[in-house]
């Protein structure tokens, strides 16, 4: 089971984008987010053609985030979190995708800080924390994927001297996402890439994707029920590459089906039969 991540960037304007990349790497499940498209908006009938399924979560100018299979039906259980501190701003949906539950979201930027727009995402990754927990307790197989607009550590971000003011960098953010960690989920990119330099972001200015000055801010977090079906975690960086792309690379995980089966330690000499 291949599940995609991917930050359009309005998906109506990099439709073209969407569907070539789509069709080049066959995702069988993909979350978007900022869709940047009302919800009468959204490219429907082209992402079927595909042979997907898809729901959605809209928004005028602004976010949204979508589901996407060609695995079998969605089954959406929630749009928008519980206690959400803005529920006019569509950034979180989540559905049951072939005996997998996803959540797939766009956490808030949160600049400038301080401010407003600071404390607004401090909250919203509250509300996610207390929702993945309730979720984590179910004991079922999750994945919460998304553009979380943090970069956890030092190594996620190119030259982090210079962002130590940004609210992706802030000290409570990063806190924030290890906090998640602590409940018991895996950071799928990171556990395959463990000491590598790896983004999933390159600005538009400055060059910055010829010179892999990049963020790391796109993730793929996975229950333990999940974690050790986990196969591979990878960045199609290509794709940043293409004419009228977004600045977010799609990133995507490769699960198995079952968990890998654990070989029987041998008996000691001392062991009696």
């Amino acid at each position: 089971m291949k599940i995609a991540t991917y930050n359009v960037n309005g998906v109506n304007g990099r439709l073209a984008v969407l569907l070539r990349w789509l069709e080049e790497a066959q995702p069988d499940v993909v979350v978007l987010q900022e869709l940047k498209a009302p919800q009468d908006k959204f490219p429907e009938e082209a992402v079927r053609k595909l042979g997907y399924d898809v729901i959605w979560h809209g928004q005028k100018s602004w976010n949204g985030v979508a589901m996407l299979s060609r695995i079998g039906e969605i089954h959406e259980t929630r749009r928008g979190l519980p206690d959400d501190p803005d529920p006019s701003q569509s950034r979180y949906i989540e559905a049951a995708v072939n005996g997998v539950l996803i959540a797939g979201f766009y956490l808030p930027n949160g600049n400038p800080r301080p401010g407003p727009k600071f404390d607004y995402k401090l909250a919203w990754f509250r509300q996610l924390i207390e929702h993945a927990k309730t979720l984590l307790q179910t004991g079922a197989p999750m994945v919460l994927a998304g553009d979380f607009n943090v970069m956890p550590t030092d190594r996620d971000v190119y030259k982090p001297e210079r962002w130590l003011d940004d609210a992706l960098f802030a000290p409570e953010v990063r806190a924030a996402f290890f906090e998640l960690l602590e409940q018991g989920w895996t950071d799928a990119l990171r556990s395959v890439h463990r000491d590598e330099t790896i983004y999933t972001f390159w600005d538009y200015f400055r060059n910055a994707y010829a010179r892999n000055a990049g963020l790391r801010i796109d993730h793929f977090l996975l229950s333990p029920a999940l974690a050790d079906r986990l196969v591979d975690a990878q960045v199609d960086r290509h794709v940043r590459g293409w004419e009228k792309t977004s600045d977010h690379a799609p990133v995507w995980i490769e699960l198995a089906d079952k968990p890998p089966k654990r070989r029987r330690q041998p008996r000691s000499a001392n062991q009696s039969a």
